[in-house]
């Protein structure tokens, strides 16, 4: 059901990783140049493609099962994402393209919590619909 708390968390998933990229920077050059998600086509479309499973599986409440796969999908990429961001900042910590690291590195964390509350929450009601098979 769309009024369901998965629903709160899946929305609130996808608005930090398509939302909070446009105004959390990732890191800041030596130049003092703002690095964000947009200047990067990878990160972007990780990151775009990390919304889209969100919406994705808040429309998917029907089927709860698909819904918890593309919810552990999601955590997959976003596990990646915070893999290859964190891999980049420790290559160039020392070097001279980044000088300062930015919280947009950590919102592939902050996705990772939401999407884990909200497939915690498909589960429950995943028990509670067999529960109730079971009594009938």
């Amino acid at each position: 059901m769309i009024q369901r708390i998965q629903t709160l968390y899946l929305l609130l998933a996808a608005s930090v990783s398509g939302g909070l990229i446009f105004a959390l920077y990732l890191w800041i050059t030596t130049a003092g140049i703002k690095v964000f998600a947009i200047d990067n086509l990878t990160y972007f479309a990780m990151f775009m493609a990390s919304a889209v499973l969100s919406l994705v599986s808040i429309f998917m409440y029907n089927n709860r099962k698909s819904q918890f796969v593309v919810g552990r999908l999601n955590i997959i990429l976003n596990f990646i994402l915070l893999g290859l961001l964190v891999y980049q900042s420790l290559s160039i910590s020392g070097g001279t393209n980044v000088s300062e690291k930015g919280i947009g590195i950590f919102l592939p964390i902050v996705s990772i919590v939401l999407l884990a509350l909200a497939n915690k929450a498909i589960k429950k009601d995943e028990d509670l619909v067999k529960s109730v098979d079971r009594l009938r």
